[in-house]
């Protein structure tokens, strides 16, 4: 009865799902992103629980030098800035095709050089981004200029929400894998020259490689550094960020991490695994309000910081074995 109720729930919610996109469509892209706006205020004001949250992040990540006053303007526009994301993955499937892409998305001079040597398909690349900006936007934009891209993903919890999104993402070219048991279906695309996404800053627990980000230690999953130097392929690290309150965006490379540059250090993984995560802290501190500072970043943290009677955190063995790569993810 339990499992029928809640297959009930998640089709209703589906379908209001359904219902609002509908509605939203009826109006052009920027007037509901003003609409977007809106909601990401009202998020802002009345969850106070997330916005002591996102305040006390920037705090952590900037130290002293900044005000409360600028502080409590870049949680806030944060805030806007999901809310128009979310407003945005209603439409993109529909306005981001090889045809009207370049309609909204600007690409950058560097990452377009990038991009040539890569159709040539020479070798398979991991891309990486964060949670800023439009990070989905990233994977639309790469399949679009005809790569073979595939990005990972978490699956949604409603089955039916998670059947649709994954269906309309693939519909423009870019397919999806999910993080459990994705190591076998990565390696087969990066052998074949072909590209995989991650979105490669969220806090990986214990098990994690712990590297700087904004001087602080950071949690973070060690697959990505695994793969690169099991398969010798290069890293690039961008981003997808707002350019006005429309729907207009540009496709930025940040860093190209080739496989010369981390061949010969003293930990390879850890190496990588840094070099990208401080590349994501630089195109974070371009623009630091399209960042989701509600997302705990440093919820984890290293044995070294961990005082005698501080809760159930245990330090976890690391591994450096390309099997164990799922486990870390």
């Amino acid at each position: 009865m339990a499992k029928r109720s809640g297959k009930t729930v998640n089709y209703l919610a589906y379908l209001a799902f359904r219902v609002l996109t509908l509605i939203f469509h009826m109006f052009p892209i920027n007037a509901n992103l003003r609409t977007a706006r809106f909601f990401g205020w009202l998020w802002y004001r009345t969850l106070q629980r997330h916005r002591e949250l996102a305040r006390d992040h920037i705090r952590r990540a900037y130290g002293q030098t900044l005000s409360e006053k600028e502080i409590d303007r870049i949680a806030l526009r944060s805030c806007q800035q999901m809310a128009m994301m979310a407003m945005e993955l209603l439409f993109s499937p529909r306005l981001i095709t090889p045809w009207t892409w370049s309609k909204y998305i600007r690409i950058g001079p560097d990452i377009t050089q990038a991009i040539h040597y890569l159709l040539e398909g020479k070798t398979g690349v991991i891309m990486v981004t964060g949670h800023y900006g439009n990070w989905e936007l990233v994977g639309y934009a790469m399949a679009a200029v005809g790569l073979d891209i595939a990005a990972v993903m978490r699956p949604l919890d409603n089955p039916y929400l998670n059947d649709y999104t994954v269906r309309t993402r693939g519909a423009g070219g870019l397919k999806l894998i999910y993080k459990k048991g994705m190591t076998e279906i990565a390696e087969e695309i990066l052998a074949k020259g072909g590209s995989v996404g991650f979105i490669a800053d969220q806090n990986a627990g214990h098990k994690g490689l712990f590297v700087d980000f904004f001087g602080r230690k950071a949690s973070t999953y060690k697959s990505i550094g695994l793969l690169a130097r099991e398969y010798n392929v290069p890293i690039m690290i961008g981003c997808a960020r707002r350019v006005s309150d429309s729907f207009e965006y540009e496709v930025e490379l940040t860093r190209l991490i080739w496989p010369h540059e981390w061949q010969g250090q003293e930990n390879e993984v850890l190496w990588i695994t840094q070099e990208y995560t401080k590349a994501i802290e630089q195109f974070v501190r371009k623009d630091p309000t399209q960042y989701l500072w509600v997302h705990r970043r440093w919820k984890t943290r290293p044995p070294e910081e961990l005082t005698v009677g501080a809760g159930n955190d245990k330090s976890q063995p690391k591994t450096n074995n390309l099997a164990n790569t799922e486990k870390g993810l």
